[in-house]
């Protein structure tokens, strides 16, 4: 185990598309130009019903000694890991700029139904956990061909470490290994009533916790009566997904993979505990854990008096960047 010194939201289908792997390498569109890491471009692949949209951050010059697909979290998460003007952390964008200063190439990606892929799907909330798997192997296999790496690194934040986990059960043959992220080590459900039990109380509680044990056992729940507050959560329009969503244990998946594997854990996340990580680990203890004190779960260092607010403008913990870019390039 390495040491170094030192708000969910509901998300937005379709079999897994391993066979047609071969028609995701095409690109539509390639506006290139230069940012504060490396060489930008807009990129895009066929999607479902219309296309995905992603960026492509490559190294100022010479040719990447890595690829990294990063996967984003929960709800209408876009590419840069914003969710709509009111939460903002730019956390992949930075992460790509940092990479990509390191001579690591990266992907971050629209998931279907959000930012530049709105159109990829008719609606952006019925979709499935291996809906958004079948894209990433999609990206995965034009990230690979576009940067002429054999395989290429999948790293999911949040939520999109269990897209990760999906993504890596069906793609083996280009995936490097996986980078777990802020990742739940328990099934959702679990972490969803932990999160409940801080910001509710009373009758509330019970009516949601109520909720999430009738979506794990695959029955929707009428939402007539419910408060405001949790409407985020549990409106019906994301109930099919929670139900897909919760019945998946990422532990269990992640005991079912082979490849390398980094658990990266900030200590302060107020979303993602430090015993999802270790219990992550204990799935695979060959695990590269790595535990951060202080750092949250948009992988920034917080030190003002007062709740966490995400800071779009502030850098990433340099611990994270030096952890990922050691663990691939090694």
């Amino acid at each position: 185990m390495d040491r170094f010194g030192g708000r969910k939201a509901a998300a937005d289908g379709g079999p897994l598309l391993a066979g047609l792997l071969a028609a995701y390498l095409c690109m539509i569109g390639g506006a290139m130009g230069e940012t504060a890491g490396g060489r930008s471009s807009d990129v895009s692949i066929p999607g479902p019903e219309g296309p995905l949209r992603g960026t492509l951050e490559a190294p100022a010059s010479g040719d990447p000694r890595a690829a990294v697909l990063i996967l984003p979290g929960s709800g209408p998460t876009d590419r840069n890991g914003n969710a709509g003007p009111h939460y903002r952390t730019d956390l992949y964008r930075h992460l790509a700029a940092d990479l990509a200063r390191q001579g690591i190439a990266t992907l971050r990606i629209d998931k279907r139904g959000v930012g530049g892929s709105a159109r990829a799907v008719a609606d952006g909330n019925a979709v499935t956990l291996a809906g958004y798997a079948s894209d990433a192997a999609g990206w995965a296999a034009f990230l690979s061909s576009r940067t002429g790496r054999d395989c290429v690194w999948l790293l999911g934040h949040s939520e999109g470490g269990l897209v990760a986990l999906k993504t890596a059960a069906s793609t083996s043959a280009t995936v490097c290994g996986l980078m777990l992220l802020a990742t739940p080590g328990r099934p959702v459900g679990d972490v969803l009533r932990t999160q409940l039990r801080r910001m509710s109380h009373g009758e509330v509680l019970q009516w949601a916790l109520g909720a999430v044990d009738s979506l794990e056992q695959g029955r929707r729940v009428d939402t007539a009566d419910m408060h405001p507050g949790l409407a985020p959560i549990f409106r019906d329009e994301v109930q099919d997904y929670l139900i897909d969503l919760l019945a998946h244990d990422p532990a269990a998946m992640l005991r079912a993979y082979a490849g390398p594997v980094l658990i990266l854990q900030g200590e302060a996340d107020g979303q993602v505990g430090a015993g999802d990580a270790r219990r992550l680990a204990e799935a695979r203890p060959d695990a590269r854990l790595v535990m951060l004190p202080g750092v949250h779960h948009d992988m920034r260092t917080f030190d003002a008096v007062g709740p966490w607010r995400p800071d779009p403008d502030r850098g990433l913990d340099a611990r994270v960047v030096a952890a990922i870019s050691r663990f691939v390039l090694e």
